[in-house]
């Protein structure tokens, strides 16, 4: 039987019917349109459906929408304020840490709640924090190079740059 819940997501409230058994994932990409989430394998292993739940990494594929009430959910679409990218959005950008793209949501998003956890990983905690994303096309080291810069405060917030700006 469905029921309503209100669910929190980048900032808006979201009052939606879900099933006892709705993933935050199909909540988020088939209810509300926000495909930025992607599905892959749908058990766990592959880690491109990983949002922030309360700022910290989870997937979204084995996540019931209903205990998800009363949280804060941050998707991709989330991460940008203001036309500015995230930095780690900036970063995996600028250090070519994205070939096909369908990893690179799950891939920030883990980085993101590695960072929230960890400001300051080592490469080895790093590789650790992103060890759940499976990437078929980079072979990781721009990806983990991209997170080392943004650690260093290669990408600090005051040096986000504007979506398309030059």
């Amino acid at each position: 039987m469905k029921q309503e819940v209100l669910l929190n997501i980048n900032g808006s409230p979201y009052e939606i019917m879900v099933a006892p058994n709705d993933t935050l994932a199909d909540v988020v990409r088939r209810k509300l349109g926000m495909t930025g989430t992607k599905l892959g394998c749908e058990q766990g292993d592959c880690g491109t459906c990983t949002v922030l739940i309360d700022d910290k990494s989870q997937l979204s594929c084995l996540t019931l929408a209903i205990a998800c009430e009363g949280k804060d959910i941050r998707t991709i679409e989330g991460l940008e304020s203001n036309g500015s990218l995230d930095p780690v959005q900036q970063a995996i950008l600028e250090k070519n840490g994205v070939q096909c793209g369908f990893c690179t949501p799950g891939v920030i998003m883990s980085a993101k709640g590695l960072l929230n956890d960890n400001p300051t990983p080592t490469r080895e905690e790093i590789k650790v924090g992103l060890s759940g994303n499976l990437c078929r096309c980079t072979g990781y080291e721009k990806i983990i190079e991209a997170v080392e810069a943004v650690v260093d405060g290669e990408y600090s917030d005051q040096a986000k740059t504007q979506i398309g700006a030059e």
